[in-house]
């Protein structure tokens, strides 16, 4: 009985120093997160008013009109949408993008004097270098699981009033909107262009932060010699083989689906010449894989 006290003793201490860590993690990639953004903003997009879309890219085309902060725009925008949010978040998820917010405001207040600091006269480099600090900011948030408030809060109060317009959809007009009212506020059509260009890298970079930058491809190849296939897959290529069983909707034939996942180049061009080689009549799909966790590529507890 006592032995199973202690067990359970040091198992809720494991778990509670696990979830110590966790913490610490996030606040760590919050805080790092918030200094990525706070650099990309002050000193790249605010000189030339360069808006890419979201929270941010608005209080910055506000600032352009009533001269008010970033920071102060941000936190008077931000925090009424998050009281009426709150519903629609829970309790947890707003307390962490209230503290998000907070950090994020913080961080502008202090980067403010790099908005002064003339890096570079190409504003197409601005928008560039600017949206590639932003997006890595973004990304690191993103991936600790945590927040900074933003458009998104807007989108989904609107589809709670019109359930039948998507959340992406509303993201996609209002980043548009912002997007647009960044060439009005500079009276210069090409800033809003610049906006629209730096929105694109900044979605680009925080997809390439959360999912890595790793080489997945997966190959579903229908054939009839399987087990002839799926030894020359195992032996040679040394990946992994999932059978499947098909059938063909013309012929109405028993067909075998091999799905396989390659992690690299090489990997790919010898999977192919090997289907060559053994089976030349199979059929075979080939599409680019998003993430792969599991056995073999990315630890599922990472």
């Amino acid at each position: 009985m006592k032995s199973w006290y202690n067990n359970l003793e040091l198992e809720g201490l494991y778990n509670m120093k696990k979830s110590t860590n966790n913490i610490i993690i996030e606040f760590l990639g919050l805080i790092i997160g918030c200094i990525f953004m706070g650099v990309g903003i002050n000193m790249f997009f605010k000189p030339y008013t360069i808006a890419p879309g979201g929270l941010s890219g608005l209080s910055l085309v506000i600032s352009k009109f009533t001269g008010l902060s970033v920071s102060t725009i941000m936190l008077l925008i931000g925090i009424p949408l998050l009281v009426f949010s709150i519903k629609i978040l829970g309790k947890k998820d707003a307390i962490k993008t209230f503290i998000g917010m907070i950090m994020l405001s913080v961080v502008l207040k202090i980067t403010e004097p790099l908005a002064t600091i003339s890096v570079t006269q190409d504003v197409l480099l601005s928008a560039i270098s600017g949206a590639i600090l932003l997006g890595t900011g973004l990304g690191i948030v993103f991936s600790v699981d945590g927040s900074t408030g933003g458009t998104d809060l807007i989108a989904l109060m609107l589809n709670r009033v019109v359930p039948s317009l998507p959340v992406a959809k509303c993201l996609t007009i209002i980043d548009g909107m912002v997007v647009l009212s960044a060439g009005i506020a500079n009276r210069n059509i090409e800033t809003g262009l610049y906006s629209a260009i730096a929105l694109y890298i900044v979605v680009k970079v925080i997809d390439a932060i959360i999912s890595g930058f790793d080489y997945s491809k997966a190959f579903m190849i229908i054939t009839e010699d399987r087990d002839e296939l799926k030894e020359a897959i195992l032996n040679d290529v040394k990946r992994g083989v999932t059978v499947l069983d098909g059938k063909g909707g013309y012929t109405n034939n028993d067909k075998s689906v091999l799905l396989v996942v390659v992690n690299n180049k090489k990997q790919e061009v010898h999977l192919k010449k090997l289907i060559r080689k053994v089976d030349p009549n199979s059929f075979i799909i080939v599409s680019d894989v998003h993430e792969v966790l599991g056995e073999g590529f990315k630890s599922i507890a990472t």
